[in-house]
């Protein structure tokens, strides 16, 4: 036994330790911005997501790389007309794109030899009672059978946002619900699933998550501004505020009453939903995440050889091993109390985009149209003059997702101009 721990400190303590890596393959992105017209419809596009989403202020960038890119800020980090206003330095919550960071972190696990995906959590923690039968792929595809625990508590965290929650009362909260179906048999989106494989991989590796996230995903990309923070460090300066609508007890928003979520614990959703990061960050980590970046070959097929997530939606939507695919955009976009964000990138191409907003009343579908609006803007930027233009084939047009971006919106506040 000792000498196994020996082997696994080892390979824990050389599989990661590597130069900083480039995210993705060299896209050549063109250093200049964008057209002032392609500017002033993204400008658009973000003022009216931050207007629908009720929202104090919001955060985007969008990078086309045979183009140009632009990044843009509006509103203030808070409703208080002492809030100070939005930048492109500004922070933000990342949610559910937080999943993004731990499901790499398994892949890099995978490739080091210290578990397998088909590990079952039973084996990696002992005793679990309704694990069985449940594997690491499974938690990180949302096939695992498990519920979400998050809607069941959403009330609870809109309502007492600084509250510390452990990851594994969490994770009881969610196997306690009823479940969405036996392991492996059908998708469902759940939190729960991400927690346990935290608690799992921690287990495994007696590192905690934060360790293996700088050592196997953010250091090796060189990112210094995304973390979790520490449960009880409910103020995170210089990062957008927090909003929801108050929600009556059958969890429709109550349009009058805000509730201000700018003070709140990552513990709600730590290793599912809890970290802070930057645009530049943010970008990069997914990149690096749509391409496999940090992956050998066979794992980055892995990680996107995707399942479709049910009869019920669009057949151009896939799940993949922690990110979801729309056409050919890879990514997250996700929702924390407070806080909706979403990331994508187009492999092929580099297309990335980013958007963060301070109200998570619509919903992480509200903030993924906001983000597919910006890439239809993005994808058809025409080319610098010594570049080619990509064919960037997306299956919505920028008329569509800015009707569903109207369709979501649960409280907009009402028109008028925004301040950026």
């Amino acid at each position: 036994m000792v000498a196994v721990a020996a082997a696994l400190i080892g390979v824990l303590a050389t599989a990661g330790c590597t130069a900083p890596v480039e995210p993705t393959v060299d896209y050549r992105q063109v250093g200049s911005a964008y057209a002032d017209e392609v500017a002033a419809n993204l400008d658009s596009v973000l003022a009216e997501a931050v207007r629908l989403s009720g929202s104090s202020g919001g955060i985007a960038g969008v990078w086309s790389p045979w183009s140009g890119s632009w990044t843009g800020a509006v509103g203030k980090t808070g409703f208080d007309p002492g809030a100070p206003p939005v930048t492109p330095e500004t922070g933000f919550h990342l949610a559910t794109v937080t999943t993004e960071l731990t499901c790499t972190v398994l892949a890099r696990l995978v490739d080091a030899g210290v578990v397998d995906y088909g590990d079952e959590v039973s084996e990696l923690m002992g005793e679990l009672p309704g694990a069985e039968g449940i594997t690491l792929e499974q938690l990180c595809r949302h096939t695992s059978g498990l519920a979400d625990y998050y809607p069941t508590l959403r009330r609870t965290f809109v309502s007492n946002p600084q509250r510390i929650w452990s990851e594994r009362e969490l994770v009881a909260s969610g196997m306690a619900l009823e479940r969405v179906g036996p392991p492996g048999a059908q998708w469902s989106f759940s939190r729960t699933g991400i927690l346990l494989l935290a608690v799992a991989l921690e287990e495994r590796t007696g590192r905690s998550w934060s360790e293996l996230a700088q050592q196997y995903v953010l250091g090796p990309l060189d990112i210094e501004h995304t973390s979790v923070p520490a449960p009880d460090d409910v103020r995170t300066p210089g990062t957008l505020g927090g909003f929801s609508a108050g929600l009556f007890a059958d969890g429709t928003a109550d349009c009058a009453v805000s509730l201000d979520l700018s003070a709140k614990s990552s513990s709600m959703g730590a290793a599912a939903a809890g970290a802070v990061s930057t645009l530049e960050d943010a970008k990069r980590l997914s990149e690096a995440f749509a391409t496999g970046a940090l992956l050998t070959e066979a794992t980055a097929r892995k990680v996107w050889d995707t399942v479709p997530p049910g009869a019920d939606v669009p057949s151009w939507y896939a799940q993949g091993l922690g990110g979801m695919q729309y056409g050919p955009l890879r990514g997250t976009a996700g929702e924390t109390a407070g806080s909706l964000t979403a990331a994508f990138t187009e492999p092929e191409t580099g297309l990335t985009v980013v958007v963060a907003l301070d109200n998570s009343t619509s919903g992480a579908a509200f903030v993924r149209e906001v983000a597919f609006a910006l890439a239809s803007i993005g994808s058809k930027a025409a080319p610098a003059a010594d570049r080619e233009m990509p064919l960037v084939e997306l299956p919505w047009s920028l008329d569509q997702a800015k009707a569903k971006m109207n369709e979501l919106a649960v409280c907009p506040l009402p028109e008028g101009p925004a301040e950026s």
